[in-house]
Formats: structure tokens, C-alpha cells, sequence
């Protein structure tokens, strides 16, 4: 008799993993005098942890101090930090209670969602969207209500969208700035949809680890909005995405049973992680070079690329992505970034991980490596779609 295969097998892929181990595999067969593989498939930063997070992992780790468990919510002396953060950056008072670490993003959101929700609750969100949200959710038995969001709301949700949808949804996700658009809610546009919220029962995740990775204005949080949930990550801005640690600001009514469901799911983010991250927050100099490369990146590329003849691009105000349209040279994205990297050695992300009914015109291009990289990755593109 065969044996049973769950529900939770049919979990869909997180396609840019597939793009990864393909360009892995592109550049493992390289034989001399092929052009490198250009990555501009994945969100990771070209630049390793900050220095200081370096060298306070490396002096506990010999120290034997950080090889054990730490408490659910991570320790304190990092929550503390977290805290003084959202003082410093956003005038905003969070208790160290409310506070809790996690073994990254990812390991914040099944938290959030089975703290907050019941199996068959709603939970709506803009499409396009960060693929694991969907598949988080579908798997954990929740119902995703997606929004479908193009340029005139600059791929963000809309108090319009929501009041459309009848009944109301038990939750909403936003992003700011999102992936893959890196586009933003501006302050009011944020206070609309949590007003919202309030009026509905409607409970906020707000997603926030690209904060810090902005070229305009600054983003702003959700942190101090009654009953909504910030979760944000080392990952992006101190360019940590390996170590695996992360954060949550909790309402009051979710940081036990959040803290209960850490101690039976995850136990604690790796310690060694939390005292590195901790050390991050003193490489202010150091991160702020990053995001100053980044904006140079931007800038290369929002004149290079509609020069090739991509010309339709998300405003991209934040994170490291650009989000382009490219109905007009594909109909079909994902064939369209393989033969771009077998062609051409550069890797990109074919819009339907991030929208599967109007994906296949679409492409994200993240921009995080180095500035000689984007500025031969424009180039190679030109010459190929000329």
C-alpha cells in the first residue's frame, strides 16, 4: 500500500530558489572565456555581515558563550536594541515585552499567522507579492485574498481594494517597501489601511525588512498602530541573510502565545545570530555605504535598461529590485529569463513566482550586487535585445 503524502506537499516552489540552483549550475559549467554569471535573481546583498557582527560572533564563539539555547524571544540585551531602534528611527516607545526575536523573517510569519488567525481565515494582500507569504499561508489551511495592484496604486493595497471585498478578510499583509516592486505605502497611505483595519477587525502584518533601503522619503512602520504586527530581519539592510535572525514588534494580546508557539516551533533564533546582530547595530558607517551603492545601482539601471529597451519599471523608492514589465518582448517570463541566462550568463527572476496570473509579462531585476556588475549586466541585455 502506498504510503500517504500530506496536503502540505503540494506546497508550490519558491521559484527564485529554482533560478539560484539554475545559475549555480550555469556557472559551475563555465568553461574558460565565458562571460560570469551576473546575479540578479535573488535578494541577498554582495557584501557579507557588517565587520562588528563578524568580530563579536567570532570572539563568543571562542568564548563558548552563544552555542546554546537563548529564550524564545531571543536575548535581552538584543530586544533591548530593537527597542532604542524604533525610538531612534521613528520616535516610536516599544515595550522590550512586545519584542521578539526570530529565526529570521521567515520564521516570523507562521508565527504571526498561527498567533493571530484560524484555519479558514482570510487574509488578503496585494498581488504581486513575496511568494512564502501565499504558500505560508495555504499551508497553515488560511485562504490568501489577493488584490490585484498595478502602477496606478504603485503595486500597493488600496482602502478602495478592501472595501470591495465582501465580507471583509480576518487579516491583511502589507509591504513597505515591497518585494518585488519596491515601491512603498507613504505615511497617510499606511494610516488609511489601518484605519481601516480598526474599523473592520481587520488584523495588520506589516512587513518591513527593507527599511533603512530607501531613496526618498523614509518608510514608515506600523509599530505603533493598536493590534498590528511589524516583523522586519537582519537579513536586508545589515546584509545578515545567512544568520538567520529576525524580529517582531507583537501587539500585547499575541507576544505569549507567540512566545509559546516559538518555544514548540523553533525553540530560539541561533544565539551565536542574536549576539552578531546585536554588534550590527554599530556598523552604521559601513551600512550606510551599502545602501549608498544600492542608489547608484538604482540610478544605473533606471538609465541603462530603458535604453536596452525595458522601459516600463516600477518607481522602485526602496528595497533593491526593479520590477519590469516586458509584455512587450515576452509573453512567457520564465522562458524568457532562462534563455537570458544561457545566453547571456545573467540571472533574473521571471514574474510568476510574485503573480501568477499576470507574471508571464513581467521580470524582477535585483540590484544588490556591485556597481560594475550592474553596469556589464545593462550592457550585456542591450547588445542581446538589440
Amino acid at each position: 500500500m502506498a504510503l500517504k503524502v500530506g496536503k502540505g506537499a503540494e506546497a508550490p516552489p519558491f521559484i527564485v530558489m529554482d533560478v539560484i540552483a539554475a545559475a549555480n549550475a550555469r556557472a559551475a559549467a563555465s568553461a574558460p572565456g565565458d562571460p560570469r554569471v551576473i546575479r540578479m535573481e535573488v535578494g541577498q546583498p554582495s557584501t557579507g555581515a557588517p565587520a562588528a557582527a563578524v568580530e563579536a560572533a567570532t570572539a563568543a564563539m571562542r568564548a563558548g558563550e552563544t552555542l546554546g539555547y537563548t529564550e524564545a524571544l531571543g536575548i535581552r540585551p538584543l530586544r533591548e536594541r530593537i527597542a532604542r531602534l524604533y525610538v531612534e528611527r521613528y520616535g516610536v516607545t516599544v515595550p522590550v515585552a512586545r519584542i521578539a526575536v526570530t529565526v529570521g523573517a521567515s520564521g516570523a510569519f507562521p508565527l504571526a499567522f498561527l498567533a493571530a488567525f484560524d484555519r479558514g481565515d482570510r487574509i488578503a494582500l496585494a498581488a504581486p507579492f513575496y511568494p512564502p507569504y501565499v504558500n505560508i499561508l495555504t499551508a497553515l489551511g488560511l485562504e490568501p485574498v489577493l488584490l490585484e495592484a498595478g502602477p496606478e496604486s504603485r503595486y500597493q493595497p488600496t482602502v478602495a481594494m478592501l472595501e470591495a471585498l465582501d465580507p471583509p478578510p480576518d487579516g491583511l499583509i502589507v509591504a513597505s517597501p515591497c518585494n518585488p516592486a519596491g515601491t512603498m505605502l507613504h505615511a497617510d497611505e499606511l494610516a488609511a489601511l489601518a484605519r481601516w483595519c480598526t474599523g473592520h477587525g481587520v488584523r495588520l502584518i506589516s512587513d518591513e525588512i527593507y527599511h533603512g533601503l530607501t531613496y526618498g522619503e523614509p518608510a514608515a512602520t506600523a509599530a505603533a498602530i493598536p493590534g498590528a504586527v511589524v516583523i522586519n530581519s537582519f537579513s536586508k539592510y545589515w546584509s545578515m541573510t545567512g544568520w538567520r535572525v529576525g524580529w517582531m514588534v507583537l501587539p500585547e494580546d499575541l507576544a505569549r502565545p507567540v512566545e509559546r508557539l516559538a518555544q514548540n516551533l523553533f525553540i530560539s533564533a541561533p544565539g551565536v545570530s542574536q549576539v552578531a546582530a546585536l554588534a550590527a547595530f554599530d556598523a552604521d558607517a559601513e551600512l550606510r555605504g551599502h545602501v549608498a551603492r544600492y542608489a547608484a545601482n538604482r540610478a544605473l539601471l533606471l538609465d541603462a535598461l530603458p535604453k536596452a529597451g525595458i522601459d516600463r519599471l516600477a518607481p522602485a523608492e526602496g528595497a533593491f529590485y526593479l520590477y519590469a514589465d516586458v509584455g512587450h518582448l515576452t509573453n512567457d517570463s520564465a522562458a524568457w529569463c532562462t534563455r537570458m541566462l544561457a545566453e547571456i550568463a545573467v540571472a533574473a527572476t521571471p514574474g510568476v513566482d510574485f503573480d501568477r496570473t499576470r507574471g508571464h509579462r513581467t521580470v524582477r531585476f535585483s540590484f544588490c550586487g556591485a556597481t560594475e556588475d550592474m553596469a556589464e549586466a545593462a550592457e550585456r541585455i542591450r547588445r542581446w535585445l538589440a
